[in-house]
């Protein structure tokens, strides 16, 4: 890893988009690439030119923003769709074909070696018109090791900058993707992107096996929208390679919860409370025993601060909760309880709590204080 720059490709604006069910209109596709690019992703995969349209509008309008960011128009393996994403002005092509012998027979149904001629044939189209291109092996996980390799190194000579390393179906798991990536990477020196599904749920741990493998390039999506189970989440990959492999890729991640929940909203989708990284509940504490480290000191149970992603820490009044953490909340409403006092309230609490099969609001808390003083004549 040391002196590795890894880069991040969002394909919230094409895979994403394919999670089915999902459509952006024309102004979310635009917000959403203006915060991609303000998070600083390298690349944005933004859609697909040759299905014309609001699609070819809305890339258009997107390359014309000039963002920092690199602007990716994903083509099948065909000259025709290259030129509708060069006169869209992207700076960035992904070529995809599949290489996996099940996809060539029943989904191309053509051969391994009419797969090899037509990506040839794509790429030095591509090349010749001063594009950054990725090779999208589709299927790759799937696919003969040593066909995947030639693949590979044929891409390399007619011009490819990278190799898109796809687990289409999501049936890696971490050790594999490693011994399979570094096998790749050795035989070719080509550089790798991995773009990994989530139907095992190990996208993040798949693509952070490949980047310990020698892959420089991460495909991900805000808040793992994709097909199926989705891919890889950005907020995930960002958040895990700076707190888990130390490498900090400089993004903005106090806008992890905003940009999550716009592209949720966009969606049509909830963004679930427990979420990785951007869930309200990632700093939400009721069991007593948490949230009495969390008050001496919020390391013992958060790896980062809350503030670093956008969200606040929450002390959850409820069933599990201790008297530390009422005593805390009750601080919060400028009323400083004494051990007997909240002694009193746990017990009362956890009785609602049970009752109401959920935690309590503050204006029920408030109201539990109000019943147990006038209890006591207070």
């Amino acid at each position: 890893m040391v002196g590795r720059k890894i880069k991040i490709v969002d394909t919230t604006l094409r895979d994403g988009e394919q999670t089915a069910g999902v459509v952006f209109a024309n102004q979310e596709k635009i917000r959403i690439a203006k915060y991609l690019n303000e998070l600083g992703v390298d690349q944005i995969e933004v859609g697909i030119p040759v299905m014309g349209g609001d699609e070819k509008q809305a890339i258009r309008e997107i390359c014309k923003l000039g963002l920092k960011s690199s602007i990716m128009g994903w083509n099948r393996a065909a000259i025709p769709d290259i030129q509708e994403s060069l006169d869209c002005g992207v700076d960035a092509v992904a070529i995809s074909i599949s290489t996996s012998d099940i996809h060539i027979k029943y989904k191309l149904q053509t051969t391994r070696e009419d797969v090899l001629e037509r990506m040839v044939k794509a790429v030095e189209f591509a090349h010749k018109n001063g594009v950054y291109i990725s090779v999208n092996a589709e299927d790759a996980s799937r696919s003969d090791m040593d066909y995947l390799i030639e693949f590979a190194r044929l891409a390399k000579q007619a011009g490819a900058d990278r190799l898109r390393f796809c687990d289409t179906v999501g049936i890696l798991e971490p050790f594999a993707t490693y011994d399979r990536i570094k096998t790749l990477i050795d035989a070719t020196g080509l550089d790798i992107e991995m773009h990994t599904h989530n139907d095992f749920g190990m996208a993040t741990a798949n693509a952070l096996a490949g980047v310990r493998a020698g892959a420089e390039w991460v495909g991900v999506t805000i808040g793992g929208l994709g097909e199926r189970a989705g891919n890889a989440a950005l907020e995930e990959v960002v958040m895990a390679l700076k707190h888990i492999d130390g490498d900090d890729l400089n993004f903005k991640t106090e806008l992890f919860r905003e940009v999550a929940e716009y592209v949720a909203r966009a969606s049509g989708r909830i963004l679930h409370p427990s979420k990785p990284i951007v869930g309200s509940n990632m700093f939400a504490h009721e069991s007593g025993i948490h949230g009495d480290g969390v008050l001496k000191n919020p390391n013992t149970y958060e790896v980062f601060t809350p503030e670093e992603v956008g969200l606040q820490r929450q002390i959850v009044i409820g069933k599990h909760s201790g008297t530390h953490s009422i005593t805390a909340k009750f601080r919060e409403y400028g009323i400083e309880l004494s051990g007997e006092e909240a002694n009193g309230l746990l017990t009362r609490v956890r009785a609602v709590a049970v009752n109401l099969k959920r935690s309590l609001f503050d204006k029920e808390l408030v109201n539990l204080w109000e019943d147990y003083c006038r209890e006591k004549g207070d």
